[in-house]
């Protein structure tokens, strides 16, 4: 054991009326909602890219941020694995997620990073059979090194996409080593700047082939997670191939994989695509494409994917209604990819940056699920569309365009427009929260 956490006692449940910031005051794992374990719902995962990678930097200055774990050797990282072990004991998290680089050093060569990975998972192999946590998912960081400034599938160097290729292997064998739920293909630097350089049609054709490469080695190792991609629009590039819900549809469905892949979705992306939490996940749901979700939250006064934990119950609330009525997760899951502000130096903040984070979460599902059980909403949309359940109606779908004009020219049709009642099923969210 590590003394990094100052001997910070496991969080317990404590309820609304604890006053111990140490203390859960909504989240109850055990707490039966909708007929499920409230932690079975929400499947919370620690990440590991912002929680212990990242060190506190700004565009316009450094590290703020003193980690004993912080350094470049295996023993650096051997610590941060076990320090890591003893915050998701301290919070009860039930799983965890990371990108390579997170949990190991680069190497000098590649076949030195892969066995950098292989070792440090070893390590997180021992440290999730003695604690019971498990691996949400794995990705690959093929976006900070300066060898994927111009992309790593999309990339113009055909070497690049060839050690993108070993990268996603390295990451996918250790994922499947660990019993993870999920494989995401993090995208970072899929996009261009300019088209001045840039072949768009290359570039798609490359991505669809690195993807279905992906798929095929999935069954060749006998995966059974599942593929997801993270929407990331404007981040870095101005131009991401993945920009949202919509977009990476249409791109699966060029390369049918659209029955193979589903997304993991981010709030605070959602939001810089100019398109509301909710809308994506019920975009995703309709599509049959919702995976698992990353509850970060941006500042919406920077303009920028600032990664903070959520703290904002009605986003929440709204987004894990579209969760529950789309049936919830199945191996997806709650990652908060989430970072402190960088003036937040202390241990101490770290976990109740989560614990706040979790009792954001929770409070919004219950009332997500209140809402779903009261039923006013559905109710409200199946009158507004109620027109559409009859035969007429439903016939008209199926005629040529002359047929339904000369039926509007018979009957002498006139509709008047109905009411939205937006504002009174705004009100009537507003009582649930």
């Amino acid at each position: 054991m590590s003394n990094f956490f100052k001997d910070i006692a496991p969080i317990r449940y404590e309820g609304t009326d604890s006053d111990n910031e140490f203390a859960f005051r909504h989240y109850d794992p055990d707490e039966m909602v909708m007929g499920k374990r409230m932690e079975d719902h929400l499947r919370f995962a620690v990440a590991y890219w912002h929680s212990f990678a990242w060190e506190g930097g700004d565009p316009f200055g450094g590290r703020s941020f003193d980690r004993p774990w912080f350094g470049d050797g295996m023993e650096a990282a051997k610590l941060k694995a076990e320090i890591a072990f003893e915050l998701f004991a301290i919070l009860g998290q039930p799983y965890f997620c990371f990108h390579d680089l997170d949990i190991r050093p680069e190497g000098a060569s590649f076949v030195e990073s892969r066995r950098n990975l292989d070792e440090i998972a070893d390590i997180f192999a021992a440290r999730m059979e003695q604690t019971g946590t498990r691996l949400l998912w794995g990705t690959a960081n093929m976006f900070s090194h300066r060898r994927w400034m111009a992309g790593a599938a999309t990339n113009p160097n055909p070497d690049v996409f060839a050690y993108a290729a070993a990268t996603v292997k390295a990451c996918m064998d250790v994922t499947h080593r660990l019993r993870g739920e999920n494989y995401v293909m993090w995208g970072g630097r899929e996009g261009y700047e300019t088209l001045l350089n840039t072949d768009l049609g290359r570039e798609a054709e490359q991505a669809g082939r690195f993807l279905t490469k992906v798929v095929e080695y999935k069954y060749k190792i006998g995966f059974k997670g599942t593929i997801l991609i993270e929407p990331k629009p404007q981040e870095p590039t101005k131009h991401q191939y993945d920009y949202d819900v919509g977009t990476i549809y249409g791109f699966l469905k060029r390369f049918g994989l659209e029955n193979e892949v589903k997304l993991n979705i981010e709030q605070g992306h959602a939001i810089l695509a100019g398109h509301s939490f909710e809308h994506e996940l019920a975009l995703a749901a309709s599509l049959g494409l919702l995976g698992s979700i990353d509850m970060n939250r941006n500042d919406y006064q920077s303009g920028w994917d600032t990664d903070q934990f959520p703290n904002n119950v009605p986003e929440v609330a709204l987004a894990y209604y579209e969760v529950l009525k789309a049936g919830g997760f199945t191996t997806g899951g709650t990652n908060y990819d989430s970072k402190l502000r960088r003036q937040s130096l202390d241990p101490e903040d770290l976990v109740l940056a989560h614990v706040g984070a979790m009792d954001v979460c929770a409070r919004g599902l219950k009332a997500a699920a209140a809402m779903l059980e009261d039923g006013f909403l559905e109710k409200a949309r199946s009158e507004r569309y109620a027109g559409w359940e009859t035969p007429q109606a439903q016939a008209m779908l199926d005629l040529p365009l002359e047929e339904i004009a000369a039926q509007v020219e018979a009957g002498n049709l006139d509709p008047q427009p109905c009411s939205g009642q937006q504002e009174r099923l705004e009100n009537r969210v507003n009582r649930f929260l």
